[in-house]
Formats: C-alpha cells, structure tokens, sequence
C-alpha cells in the first residue's frame, strides 16, 4: 500500500536521533543534563488550572463554536487591545489546538501551491515544512550572527518576488534569542508595504518574555490602518503562563481570514477542549495570574544573563545575546572540523558536535541545522540554575579537552 506523497516533501528532524540517545542514556540512569527544553520549567498558575477544573466539575464537556466561545475570544480581543494596541474584535479571532496548529491553518488559508514564503534564519523548525505542507515554497533569509540573526531591509528586498504571498517574522525568537526592536519592524514593513500581495504572519508566542528593557511591538501595530487587513497575528498561552500541554493557539486577523480558518478547522478539529475556554478567561483578566507571569519572566531573564556570560567565556563559541524567549543559540563554528572531546573526534556539523556532547559530556542541546544554521546549537534556560551551571562546567571541560 503507498502513502501520500505530501509526505515526501517533509523533512524528518535530524534532531530525533539525539533526543531518542539522550531519553535511551537517561533510562539507563546517566545523569544527562538537557538543554532541549521548549517549555517552561514552571506550572501552569493555580487560578487558571482551578477555572479548568471547575469548569470539567460543572458539565462544561459539550461541544463549542470552533473558533472558541464568545467569553474566550471577547478576552483575547481585550488583552490584544490593552497590550497588543491592536482592535480586533472577538469575531475576528480563532482559537486551536496550540499554537502550532494556528500557524497551520493559517499556512493552509492563505498559501497556494507555488507560492513563496519569506522565513528568516534562524527560524523555528516547522516553518517550512508547514509552508511545504500547504504547497509552498520557503524561501530562507539568512540573518547575520554580527547583526543579531535580525534581517536587513535590504535582504527583505531582496528575496521578495511576484510570486512572494507571505512573510514570516517571529520576535521574540525561537531559537535566535533576539527581539526585532519597533523602528527595525518598521523599516521591514516600509519594504512590503508596496505589495500588496504580500501577507505578514507574525508569531508572537515569546511576547512576555522580554529582557534588558528590549522594546518591541506586534507587527500590526506598527501602523494599524495600513496592516490590519493584511496581518495574520498568531499567539498561545504556552510559553507565557506555562501551559505547554494544553494546547490553547489563537489567530487574529483580516475578517476573511478567520472566516476561512474556522471552515478548515471545523472539518479538522472543531473546538479546542471546551473546559479550557474558561482558563483563557482567568489567564488574561486575574491579577494573579499577571503577577506569576513577571515572576516567571525575571527568572528567565536573570537566567538568560548568567547562561549567555558563561558560554562566552568558553574559548570556541560565541552567542548572541539573548533579548527574549528562553534560547541562547551558539556559534561553535571554531570547534569544527578539528579534533575535540576525549576521543579527539572531528566534527562536521552541529549534528555531530551535539551527539558527541551527548555521549561523552552527557548534556544534551539541539543542532542548529533544522533551524537554518549547522554551525550553532540551541541551549534552552528552561532549567534551573544549577542544572545550567553543571551542564555548561561539562561543555565546558570537553571543549578544552
């Protein structure tokens, strides 16, 4: 029996073979300390876990309108206006299965086959395999690590063609650590804003984790007037209030868009899991709630200091300095192609550098090459301090032998 052949346009992560040796070392009580992490290490806030369970304990377990219920949608319109200064109304928002799957249909709604989709590099991995997925084509920008991985106007000009539909922009980012400031999106949109075919899907999920006083705004806030009907704004309660698993995305956008969304999605997943809807509620109006969230984000700041100053002082890798989200990613470009570790083993690329890691130092990061870059490695902060401190004294020791 064949399978269908949108399959082979989709690139199987070469980091599985890493994540699977490190599960394989950790079963076997190796003491491997990971740097894998893309969630926070906090809980979800007590208030918002209590409004799910008490929504389960009420018989809130029918179905839903597919984009969400009103309640739920009318509090994401309120907190994109108050913090976001965009006015969406709660018509004009869909809620999925993560954030992940809001990116996925959006991918669906807009792109058609042949189309190109402008991604910077270093980008998050399923980009362009969703891009792919829709019949797309990813056309990869390449930021430079001596302008913090950020894209220039001037590559933007570059890459666009007839054929451009849409551009990805992802700040905070996933893995770059850096944060477009709003003056470096303007220049970027004051390239598009002539082409009118040309849609911009912002991913803010990092939005809150925002460090030394890094400003920064949503795309369709640069000029809303201008990029309200052609701005796909995507976000999700994962990262800010540590709520990985349960999968709460949401999209808001053009009218036209969500309409079209809600048809895919309605013949995909309907509704997201209807006792959730209320926690939506309780995450963005609790006082509480808002106080967890800064603690969680000095946490990961302060963290984001400690790990980028102790990885730059290793002789062999370099980093941008981390502005947002929970990534350093690193330079290890002078540690290939030149005997290192124990064994002495050459290493070619990012994918060997992080296996060897593994099975000689026991830490565990991801290869930068499913993010663009076969030079760098992710390290997630998402940890506590001692776990970073004993796992980059390990880096540490193998790179110097």
């Amino acid at each position: 029996m064949q399978l269908a052949q949108r399959l082979d346009v989709v690139a199987e992560s070469i980091t599985l073979a890493v994540t699977a040796r490190a599960n394989a070392l950790k079963k076997q009580g190796v003491d491997v300390v990971s740097f894998g992490a893309g969630e926070p290490d906090f809980d979800t806030p007590a208030p918002i876990k209590k409004a799910a369970i008490d929504a389960l304990l009420a018989g809130k377990t029918k179905y839903e309108p597919t984009a969400g219920t009103l309640e739920a949608r009318t509090a994401i319109a309120q907190k994109l206006r108050q913090h976001n200064k965009l006015d969406y109304q709660p018509g004009q928002i869909i809620i999925s299965v993560g954030g992940k799957h809001s990116l996925y249909v959006a991918f669906m709604a807009v792109v058609n086959p042949g189309d190109e989709v402008i991604i910077p590099a270093p980008y998050w991995v399923s980009y362009p395999e969703m891009v792919k997925l829709a019949g797309g084509v990813p056309v990869v920008v390449r930021g430079d690590p001596a302008n913090d991985f950020k894209i220039t106007p001037a590559q933007l000009a570059v890459a666009i063609t007839p054929r451009t539909r849409m551009v990805i922009i992802n700040s905070p980012s996933n893995p770059g650590g850096h944060t477009y400031h709003p003056s470096e999106l303007a220049a970027l949109a004051a390239v598009i804003v002539p082409h009118e075919h040309i849609w911009v899907c912002s991913d803010e999920i990092y939005e809150r984790l925002i460090f030394g006083g890094q400003q920064t705004c949503s795309w369709a806030a640069i000029d809303w007037p201008v990029w309200k009907d052609r701005t796909i704004t995507c976000n999700c309660l994962s990262k800010t209030y540590a709520m990985t698993g349960w999968r709460i995305g949401y999209t808001a956008g053009p009218q036209k868009l969500v309409d079209a969304m809600n048809k895919l999605q309605s013949q995909m997943t309907s509704n997201i899991t209807s006792f959730v809807m209320p926690a939506i509620v309780e995450a963005y109006q609790n006082p509480a709630v808002e106080h967890e969230v800064q603690a969680m984000r000095q946490a990961f700041e302060q963290r984001s200091e400690h790990t980028w100053r102790r990885l730059t002082a290793i002789k062999g890798i370099t980093c941008v300095r981390p502005t947002g989200a929970f990534y350093v990613f690193a330079g290890i470009a002078a540690l290939l192609n030149k005997p290192i570790g124990p064994k002495q083993k050459v290493c070619r690329d990012a994918v060997e550098f992080a296996s060897e890691l593994l099975n000689e130092a026991h830490v565990a990061v991801v290869p930068g090459n499913d993010f663009g870059f076969n030079d760098h490695v992710r390290l997630s902060y998402a940890t506590s301090m001692d776990n970073i401190n004993k796992g980059i004294d390990r880096i540490a020791k193998f790179v110097q032998g």
